[in-house]
């Protein structure tokens, strides 16, 4: 279990490997149309894109690495423009 000081949602993701990881998760956020997912562990932060097939949905890595950055800078940007209230 995570150590936190507020109660967030879990989720497991299991790696093309068959390693399971728990994660928090910190964001879920959409950007042109899709539906992306930050998510927390002791390890640190992954961002994944949130996809639906047949009415279940299904978080995918993202292989980019420009645009998990583009990503990042537009998160950090709303979140700038509407931080949260404490």
């Amino acid at each position: 279990m995570l150590k936190n000081d507020s109660i967030r949602d879990l989720v497991t993701v299991t790696d093309g490997s068959g390693k399971e990881r728990q994660f928090e998760v910190e964001a879920l956020f959409e950007m042109n149309g899709e539906s992306f997912a930050m998510l927390r562990d002791e390890e640190g932060t992954v961002l994944m894109r949130v996809e639906e097939q047949g009415g279940d949905q299904y978080l995918v890595g993202l292989e980019s690495e420009m645009e998990k950055s583009d990503l990042l800078d537009a998160y950090q940007i709303a979140v700038d423009a509407a931080p949260a209230e404490n």
